[in-house]
């Protein structure tokens, strides 16, 4: 059984010949063709040169990224606290968080006591699994008295189990 795994691979090249110096960079997604960009420039001291570089990014890492992205536009106040997500393989995460003050008002994950005893899953949670969180974690909003959030998707595609997370959420009473 195999699993696809997306990596980026860049490899930016130098080479210099008789003075002149060629710098390629290719990238390749997923095993697909290389777009190559090639540019010389003189240089005054020739001689041989190779220089190789390889640049391979996992998904975590592309996904740190794109949390990072939405962080900066994205800010819990005490009015509009962060309704932030971490999906794992075995388990989602969902905190509400006042970014001002940098508390947690309120939380639920698969790991807690009802859901563990309510849900027996051992490949991990699904959608419905997913739609019972949302359901938890709008019902402790309200119990709190916040109504309002401002959606962090942690960076993941709002796609699957945290599109249902979030459509149960809002379904039992939160406003995003």
């Amino acid at each position: 059984m195999s699993m696809a795994t997306s990596v980026t691979t860049s490899v930016n090249m130098r080479l210099q010949f008789g003075g002149v110096n060629f710098y390629q960079t290719s990238t390749s997604f997923f095993g697909g063709p290389l777009s190559l960009r090639l540019s010389y420039e003189k240089n005054p001291h020739p001689s041989l040169q190779l220089n190789i570089q390889a640049k391979a990014r996992t998904r975590t890492e592309d996904r740190h990224a794109r949390h990072s992205r939405i962080r900066k536009k994205v800010q819990g106040t005490p009015d509009r606290p962060r309704l932030c997500v971490f999906r794992s393989n075995k388990h989602l995460y969902i905190q509400v968080i006042d970014d001002s003050k940098m508390h947690t008002l309120a939380s639920a994950s698969t790991m807690q006591k009802p859901m563990c005893e309510e849900f027996n899953y051992s490949s991990g949670p699904d959608i419905e699994v997913a739609k019972k969180i949302g359901e938890l974690i709008a019902k402790s909003c309200l119990e709190k008295g916040i109504t309002k959030v401002a959606f962090d998707r942690g960076g993941y595609p709002y796609h699957g189990r945290i599109q249902a997370l979030a459509d149960s959420a809002r379904e039992h009473g939160l406003q995003f």
